[in-house]
């Protein structure tokens, strides 16, 4: 489980990935928390009309090696509602205040399911590498700009262009000694995959953004860094995880400055000279 520190964020990570059994056990326990809390996991199952089988693949489904581990990293108050629900009674401040507590949610949900030795091993690809590219389409294709804008800071050769066409072409230039940043916000978006094949095939190295840690996207690549996200029932896609991966994007960088300080230090410092020269 690397750092995750809470069951509930685990649930939330993995709930679009669940079949139906999955879903109604997890919606449960998302609801009943502290209840759940007490029971044994005969109890559990006889809340959720299932098997003590069914219970024990869902721990382990999301990461914990038994019923008895999940229960020891289930938080002692859920913070508030598990979901924040946009409704169409809501007044302006409502909405606005739950948006933004859907980003807040979101950002601390990202920091808990951060995994210690998959941040290091993106910390080693990105030192180790000359040439890094970005890919991401869509909604994705926000967050894959913004690491091209920052990473042209740093001394690594920068690649980054919004077409599909032209993203595909990219993916076949790149060979082993390269690395790659791929968003995608579902990890299943056909054509962000077809770049991801072409990559694979050139064993280029892969860090994967996504929101989906049972996605083709997180399961291909070579490290991927899971975004959690605050579902809002008007939305088909959380704006929520945008925020929270941006700021993987962020910390990637803020990891590869420290690592290349010396480099890194000189270029900002050129960068900053050159656009000072705009702001007159």
């Amino acid at each position: 489980m690397g750092m995750v520190q809470n069951s509930l964020v685990s649930i939330k990570a993995y709930y679009k990935g669940f079949s139906g059994n999955e879903k109604k056990i997890a919606t449960y326990i998302l609801k009943h928390c502290t209840a759940v809390q007490e029971m044994t996991i005969i109890d559990l199952a006889q809340q959720c009309q299932t098997s003590t089988a069914s219970i024990s693949r869902f721990v382990k489904r999301i990461g914990y090696l038994s019923y008895r581990e999940f229960l020891m990293e289930l938080p002692k108050q859920t913070g508030g509602d598990v979901f924040s629900e946009v409704e169409e009674t809501d007044s302006a401040p409502q909405i606005a205040a739950k948006t933004f507590n859907g980003a807040i949610n979101a950002l601390k949900e990202t920091k808990n399911m951060l995994d210690d030795a998959k941040i290091k091993q993106a910390a080693k690809l990105l030192q180790n590498t000359q040439r890094l590219a970005f890919f991401g389409l869509g909604g994705s294709s926000i967050v894959a700009l913004d690491g091209f804008h920052k990473f042209l800071r740093t001394s690594l050769d920068c690649e980054y262009h919004p077409d599909f066409d032209i993203q595909l072409m990219q993916a076949v230039k790149l060979a082993k000694e390269d690395c790659a940043i791929v968003v995608s916000h579902s990890g299943k978006n056909q054509e962000t995959m077809l770049v991801v094949k072409e990559l694979k095939q050139r064993a280029v190295p892969i860090i994967a953004i996504t929101s989906f840690p049972t996605s083709e996207l997180a399961q291909t690549a070579d490290v991927t860094i899971i975004s959690v996200a605050e579902e809002v029932n008007i939305r088909t896609e959380s704006m929520s995880s945008l925020m929270a991966q941006l700021a993987i994007m962020d910390s990637l960088f803020m990891m590869t400055v420290v690592k290349n300080k010396g480099k890194t230090g000189e270029i900002i410092q050129g960068v900053r000279k050159v656009i000072d020269q705009t702001r007159v």
